[in-house]
């Protein structure tokens, strides 16, 4: 886990990397990668109206983690969800680090079954599931 408070240089510090995303993570990231870790800065815009990090973005750093994971699973085939599921436990406070770390629990010749947990510190936020569909296509 990351010490609070943290920034972007102190991230850096502690060995996560961050990830490129020119596309809709673009708007919401950055992801941050460490080993087989996740996290994002919760910041101002990720609040909800009662000031915790909201549930869409949860779920959408979840969708990510997971799905860069599937990609990994699947050698580098693009992958897509076509299952997601998520139970929010608790609340991630704004100015915190969020982590997940993704595990595949199964892996078949066309899709990738995977799990994790969303922590906020040693706090449980969310548990986060899905299954991804391993294209043909590169």
């Amino acid at each position: 886990m990351v010490e609070r408070p943290v920034g972007f240089e102190e991230l850096s510090a502690a060995g996560w990397e961050q990830l490129p995303d020119s596309g809709f993570l673009g708007l919401v990231g950055p992801i941050w990668r460490r080993g087989d870790a996740f996290g994002f800065l919760a910041e101002p815009r990720h609040a909800n109206y009662i000031n915790v990090v909201q549930g869409g973005m949860l779920m959408t750093f979840a969708d990510r983690a997971l799905g860069i994971c599937a990609w990994e699973a699947a050698v580098n085939k693009a992958c897509v969800t076509i299952q997601f599921d998520m139970q929010f436990i608790g609340a991630a406070d704004i100015g915190d680090f969020v982590e997940i770390a993704p595990e595949v629990i199964r892996k078949t010749r066309t899709l990738v079954f995977l799990r994790g947990t969303i922590l906020d510190g040693d706090r449980v936020v969310a548990s986060a599931s899905g299954v991804w569909k391993i294209l043909d296509r590169k």
